[in-house]
């Protein structure tokens, strides 16, 4: 649940992904019962509703999982008792980190993540302390090995379609939106099947911290993996420049 826009890995964030599809798959379909409670079953009105599908395919949740879920949700809505809790801190090296959860026991939500800072040797911080070193923004990641179009034909549509920015990594594309355009942007792709490895509204550092001591890394990576071990935690983002980024 890395949120940085460095993607040089991409295939080992896949795999990564694989094996813990499971969980992805309960993490999201928690975040359509609560977009369908908050604002209904059609993701036509329902901003939120179209975010998290496009989520939802991006992890390769089949059509018919989405579906059921959202026709669970719009039928037992009153009993959808999760809500969206944010976390934001410090982590070692300077780092600053962002955690978002959806929880129905918010006292055991802030004590999880408190632990897991406190793991790293990273501390909780007020609102507001790290969030204005992220700009929230839409992200697509397209593998370049599963695109069925050029570099050239793919910015062109994705620009066409509203995107901000297209850049070429090793092995993917990036095309980044502004938070609003990102559904006209989603939707001008998969109308031309892209495939697409991440579809998201994200958090994207405006600075990277590169950190070489091993020591601090290891404490970094403490806070990061207990965070993703909680079931809690929906996404986590960070502004360190991991090593082969």
């Amino acid at each position: 649940m890395s949120g940085h826009s460095k993607f040089a890995n991409i295939k080992h964030k896949k795999e990564k992904n694989d094996a813990a599809k499971g969980k992805i798959f309960t993490i999201i379909g928690r975040e359509i019962a609560v977009a369908v409670r908050d604002g209904g079953p059609d993701p036509a009105n329902n901003f939120k509703l179209s975010q998290v599908i496009a989520k939802a395919k991006a992890a390769n949740m089949p059509n018919d999982t989405i579906e059921r879920g959202i026709k669970k949700a719009a039928g037992d809505s009153g009993a959808v008792d999760f809500r969206y809790v944010s976390y934001e801190g410090y982590g070692p090296g300077g780092t600053a980190i962002i955690v978002n959860a959806l929880t129905d026991n918010s006292n055991r939500t802030a004590a999880n993540v408190r632990a897991a800072f406190t793991k790293g040797g990273g501390s909780i911080g007020t609102q507001g302390c790290v969030s204005y070193m992220f700009d929230e923004k839409g992200l697509i990641i397209v593998d370049k090995e599963e695109s069925p179009m050029s570099a050239d034909d793919l910015m062109m549509a994705a620009l066409d379609a509203g995107a901000e920015d297209f850049s070429e990594e090793e092995d993917s594309y990036e095309i980044t939106t502004a938070p609003g355009d990102f559904d006209a942007v989603n939707k001008a792709l998969s109308e031309l099947n892209i495939p697409m490895v991440q579809a998201e509204i994200t958090m994207i550092p405006q600075n990277y911290v590169e950190i070489t001591d091993a020591g601090t890394v290891s404490q970094i990576q403490r806070i990061l993996d207990a965070l993703d071990d909680d079931d809690d935690v929906q996404a986590v983002y960070h502004n360190w420049l991991e090593s082969g980024d």
